[in-house]
């Protein structure tokens, strides 16, 4: 275990505009003692990977709300390892669990549904980068 905070980058990966969400869960990991990068709206696997990089973050979060949760989410795990990344993805937003097989194979890290809580949404990034 580490006394550094976990450095989480959270993003809205393509033409998504709903942004409700992720400024919740920012704030949950926020007050669970997690740095928290949130890049806004309209991002690209590229500009994410850029914020990764610089950041040197622990793990990425990406908001989906707009069904492209099977192209975008392999898509950026997919650029992560093309840069040399060995960082996590979780998914949160609307996910229909006939999805969430395929998500864990593609190697999504973790998906978190509507109404998640607080507890469950650090829980899981703490499991995803190791620090239960």
């Amino acid at each position: 275990m580490t006394d550094t905070p976990i450095r989480v980058v959270l993003a809205k990966l393509g033409l998504d505009g709903h942004d409700r969400g992720i400024r919740v869960v920012a704030r949950m990991l926020r007050d669970a003692g997690m740095e928290v990068i949130y890049l806004g709206l309209r991002q690209t696997t590229d500009s994410i990977v850029a914020a990764v990089e610089q950041e040197d973050a622990d793990v990425v979060g990406l908001s989906m709300h707009n069904a492209g949760h099977l192209t975008l989410g392999p898509a950026m795990l997919a650029a992560l390892e093309e840069a040399g990344l060995d960082v996590p993805v979780v998914i949160g937003g609307i996910v229909p669990d006939v999805d969430l097989p395929v998500l864990t194979e593609a190697g999504i890290a973790a998906v978190l549904g509507p109404g998640a809580s607080a507890e469950e949404v650090v829980a899981t990034v703490r499991r995803v980068v190791g620090r239960e």
